[in-house]
C-alpha cells in the first residue's frame, strides 16, 4: 500500500484525509491544530507530532493550507518538508494559492530530486465529505497519472489544466467567477423578496430559467430555501468569505500581471472584502446575501 502523508486538516483537509482512509489507505496527517489530528488519529490514521515525521517515509506528501505564505514555509522553509521527505516522492499541493507560487515551489522541489504536480480542488466542503471533489491539476502528465489513484479516491473529476501552476490558474477563473454568481445570484432573490415573492418559489423559477446556475442549484444562498447548505445554518461551515476574498484578490493579481480586464471580478472583490471587514470574514461566503439585503 502506498504510504500517504497528509498535511493541513482544516474544513477541507479532514474529510479529504478521511476518505483516504475509508479507501483503505493510512495517511499518516499532521497539523499545526493538535485536535484535527486526534480526530482522524481516532478514526485509524497515524498522528504525528511534527512535518518531517509526517513525511519522512511517505510515498506521496498532500498538502492542504490556506494560502501562498503557509505553502512556502511548509515546503521552502528551514527544516521544513524538503529536508526531510524522501527523495523521489511525489508532492500533491491542493491548496488554492497564487501561481507564482506554485511555480516557485515546483521548481525547487523538481530541482532537489521530487515529483510535484499543482491539484486544487473544486466542489466545498460537501464535495470534500462526500469525496466528490474536482482536481484541476498543473504539472507532468506521468505526475498526475501517478497521482490519479489517490485523487480519485477524494474526487470524482480530475482535470490537466497545463504545466505546473496551471492548476492554480485555473482554480482562480472559476472562484473569480463562482464569486460573480453567488453576487448575482444573491441580488436576484434579495430583489424578487423585497418585491414580496416567495425565495422557494423564485428559486425554482431561477434554476429552470436563462438565470440558473450552480449557486441555485446546489448552494442557495436564501436562509431556509434549500437544506444542508450554509445559508440554512446560519451561514456556518462551507467556504470562508475570508477565504473568497483571498481568491479574488489572487485572480486581481493575476489579472494585473497579465493586462486583462475584470470588471465584475473587481466588483466583486470590493463587494466581498467590505463584507469581511463588517466582521463576516468567518462565514461562508453566501452570507453575500447579508451584505445585499444592508444595502
Amino acid at each position: 500500500m502506498t504510504k500517504i502523508a497528509f498535511i493541513g486538516l482544516g474544513n477541507m483537509g479532514t474529510p479529504m484525509a478521511a476518505n483516504l482512509l475509508k479507501a483503505g489507505y493510512q495517511p499518516v496527517v499532521y497539523d499545526i491544530v493538535p485536535h484535527t489530528v486526534e480526530q482522524l488519529a481516532e478514526q485509524g490514521a497515524i498522528p504525528a507530532a511534527n512535518v518531517s515525521e509526517a513525511v519522512r517515509d511517505a510515498d506521496v506528501v498532500i498538502s492542504m493550507l490556506p494560502a501562498s505564505q503557509h505553502v512556502k514555509e511548509l515546503y521552502l522553509g528551514d527544516g521544513q518538508l524538503l529536508a526531510h521527505a524522501r527523495k523521489g516522492a511525489l508532492l500533491i499541493d491542493c491548496s488554492t494559492i497564487a501561481p507564482a507560487t506554485a511555480k516557485e515551489v515546483a521548481t525547487e522541489a523538481l530541482g532537489r530530486g521530487f515529483e510535484m504536480i499543482d491539484a486544487p480542488v473544486s466542489g466545498g466542503v460537501g464535495g470534500a465529505v462526500k469525496g466528490v471533489l474536482t482536481f484541476i491539476v498543473g504539472g507532468n502528465a506521468d505526475s498526475l497519472e501517478k497521482a490519479r489513484p489517490i485523487l480519485s479516491v477524494m474526487g470524482q473529476k480530475i482535470f490537466h489544466a497545463g504545466e505546473i501552476g496551471a492548476g492554480q490558474t485555473a482554480k482562480i477563473c472559476n472562484n473569480m467567477l463562482l464569486a460573480i454568481q453567488m453576487t448575482g445570484t444573491a441580488e436576484a432573490l434579495n430583489l424578487g423578496v423585497a418585491n414580496q415573492l416567495d425565495p422557494v418559489a423564485l428559486s425554482e423559477i431561477l434554476k429552470n430559467s436563462s438565470g440558473g446556475n450552480w449557486t441555485l442549484n446546489v448552494y442557495n444562498p436564501y436562509p431556509g430555501v434549500m437544506e444542508g447548505v450554509p445559508a440554512s445554518n446560519e451561514y456556518e461551515g462551507g467556504f470562508l468569505v475570508d477565504l473568497m476574498v483571498k481568491d479574488l484578490g489572487l485572480a486581481m493579481e493575476t489579472a494585473q500581471a497579465s493586462e486583462s480586464r475584470t470588471p465584475l471580478g473587481a466588483l466583486a472583490e470590493e463587494l466581498y472584502r467590505g463584507h469581511s471587514t463588517a466582521g463576516w470574514g468567518r462565514k461562508d461566503f453566501s452570507s453575500i446575501l447579508k451584505a445585499i439585503e444592508k444595502e
